[in-house]
C-alpha cells in the first residue's frame, strides 16, 4: 500500500516535473538572448489577438462585431486610439482578420514607439526583468494551485473519474493559465511603461 501511495506520488510530480521543464527552458532562453523583441513581438501578437477576439470573434460578420467596446478598452487600458468604426464606415468590404490586423500593427506600433525614444539595447534589461518576475510569480502561484488539485483529487474517485487522468488535465489547463497570464501581463507592463527623457526625470 505504502508502494502504490508512493507510486501515485511520483506520478503526480512527474506532471510538475515536466511543467518545470519547460518553464526554466524559457528562463534559460531569456537569460541566455541577446535580442528579446522577437520574443516580444510574439506574446504581444498573441494578447492583441485574445483581446480583439472577445470583441470581434473569429468568421464572424459586421453584426456582431462589438467595436466600441473594443476601441474603449484599447485607449483605456492601452493607450491605443484606433477609429475601428470609421474604418469599417468607409471601407467597402472589411473582415474580421482586417480588424484583427489593425489592432496587432497599432500595437507593434506603440511599442516601436517606446523602442525608439530608448533603444533597443537600453530596452533589453527592463524587458529580461519584466519577463522573468512574471514568470516566476505566476510560477510560484502555479505551483500552489497544482498543489491545492492534488490534495483533493482523489475525490473524483467518487465520481466515476480516473483521478490521475483528471489531474493531468486539470494542471495542463492551469499550465495553459499560467502562460496565458505571463503573456498578457508581460505585454500590459512593456507597452504602458512611461519613458522618460534624462531632463524629465530630474
Amino acid at each position: 500500500r505504502n508502494f502504490d501511495i508512493r507510486k501515485q506520488l511520483l506520478e503526480y510530480d512527474d506532471v510538475s516535473n515536466d511543467q518545470r521543464k519547460v518553464i526554466y527552458q524559457q528562463r534559460n532562453d531569456i537569460l541566455d538572448a541577446q535580442d528579446l523583441n522577437a520574443q516580444i513581438a510574439g506574446l504581444r501578437q498573441g494578447s492583441f489577438t485574445d483581446l480583439v477576439r472577445q470583441y470581434v470573434p473569429e468568421e464572424s460578420v459586421e453584426e456582431q462585431w462589438d467595436l466600441l467596446a473594443l476601441e474603449r478598452v484599447l485607449a483605456d487600458e492601452w493607450q491605443i486610439d484606433l477609429p475601428l468604426r470609421e474604418q469599417v464606415k468607409v471601407a467597402t468590404a472589411i473582415t474580421d482578420v482586417d480588424i484583427l490586423e489593425t489592432v496587432v500593427a497599432a500595437a507593434h506600433a506603440s511599442f516601436e514607439v517606446k523602442l525608439q525614444a530608448i533603444g533597443a539595447e537600453n530596452f533589453l534589461p527592463f524587458e529580461r526583468v519584466v519577463l522573468l518576475q512574471s514568470i516566476d510569480t505566476h510560477w510560484r502561484e502555479h505551483l500552489s494551485a497544482l498543489d491545492y488539485l492534488r490534495q483533493g483529487i482523489h475525490l473524483r474517485g467518487y465520481a466515476q473519474k480516473q483521478p490521475k487522468q483528471e489531474y493531468k488535465r486539470e494542471a495542463f489547463e492551469l499550465f495553459g493559465q499560467l502562460l496565458d497570464s505571463v503573456k498578457n501581463e508581460v505585454t500590459k507592463v512593456i507597452l504602458n511603461v512611461k519613458i522618460q527623457s534624462s531632463e524629465e526625470a530630474e
